[in-house]
């Protein structure tokens, strides 16, 4: 029977700087829950919300596979890999920090909070390259699950160095659909984005997280017209 586990909205830690509002569903800087650590390689989910022209100063991460989705608004990336690059809602942006990688990340418009979720996943391979990859992937084909990221370069999307499989998908509503769990010993967490769904019986809202595992697929039904949701197909022993 599978296992699950769900992580209400309003259960997420919390912090406002001001400039930055930002909700963890793990554990992340001064937010700290040891029944919430991670998903599996799932290391990291934060929702920010970025004021106007502001963002995070440079700084390192090394040996971890960063995620960013903008949701809304633009944001200005530079790093010392030699990237300086405008991520757009709609985007995907990898970085695998492997050996170590300096980065900033602003909110391009100075008159407009952007919104984006940045993901943290263990890598299985440690102290590789760096790189840096961005894509675009073509999102507008409702009821169906779109895959934006993977372990394989020449596979849909961008890929990682971890034996992971990200999907995004836009649903009307009582839309069903199956998702198959891709590896043997993964699990899928997923993030409601928007709107309300149904996994396996379970009713999820807006930026619910439901962790499912020891089955090999999952039932989902949107509950609401343009409800979008993210799976992050991971392995559960990173």
């Amino acid at each position: 029977m599978a296992k699950t586990i769900l992580h209400k909205a309003a259960t997420r830690g919390h912090a406002a700087h001001g400039w930055l509002d930002s909700h963890h569903s793990f554990s992340f800087a001064g937010y700290y829950n040891p029944d919430r650590m991670s998903f599996g390689a799932l290391r990291v989910l934060n929702d920010d919300i970025v004021a106007g022209g502001r963002g995070f100063d440079t700084h390192p991460h090394d040996n971890m596979e960063i995620i960013s989705i903008p949701l809304e608004g633009d944001l200005e990336h530079k790093d010392n890999l030699g990237n300086k690059i405008i991520i757009k809602q709609g985007d995907i942006q990898v970085m695998s920090t492997g050996t170590g990688v300096f980065h900033s990340e602003y909110n391009a418009n100075p008159d407009r909070p952007a919104k984006f979720l940045q993901i943290w996943v263990f890598p299985n391979q440690l102290n590789v390259q760096p790189r840096y990859d961005q894509i675009t992937p073509d999102l507008t084909q409702k009821n169906q699950l779109h895959q934006v990221l993977s372990p394989y370069p020449d596979d849909a999307g961008t890929w990682i160095y971890q034996a992971a499989w990200f999907n995004l998908g836009r649903f009307d509503k009582d839309f069903a659909t199956t998702y198959h769990i891709q590896k043997p010993g993964n699990g899928v967490y997923a993030f409601v984005i928007k709107g309300r769904f149904d996994i396996n019986g379970q009713e999820l809202a807006a930026r619910d997280g439901f962790g499912i595992w020891d089955t090999d697929s999952i039932s989902l039904t949107a509950l609401e017209s343009d409800a979008e949701i993210l799976l992050m197909d991971v392995p559960l022993k990173p």
